[in-house]
């Protein structure tokens, strides 16, 4: 009776423990993706800043373009990661 009770608790530890492991790894899966979404964005709001600073424009329109696509970029990448 007492190795059934053992072997239950046994089992009961393992399925926690996998459930745990694979709530971790989700966890870290969405984290990264995160991460992807802001380096991609960050990199592209820095890239039309230089080249607006680069050209001396007025007017934005590197950082303005390269902002937009970069979000575009980043979502792409996202639902790309996501399925």
């Amino acid at each position: 009776m007492m190795m059934k009770k053992k072997k239950k608790e046994k089992a009961l530890e393992n399925s926690q423990h996998k459930k745990a492991k694979k709530n971790l790894n989700i966890y870290a899966k969405y984290s990264a993706i995160a991460f992807q979404m802001f380096a991609i964005i960050l990199i592209g709001v820095f890239g039309g800043w230089k080249l607006d600073e680069f050209f001396n424009f007025q007017f934005p329109i590197f950082t303005l373009i390269l902002t937009i696509l970069s979000v575009i970029l980043s979502i792409y990448y996202a639902i790309k990661d996501f399925l």
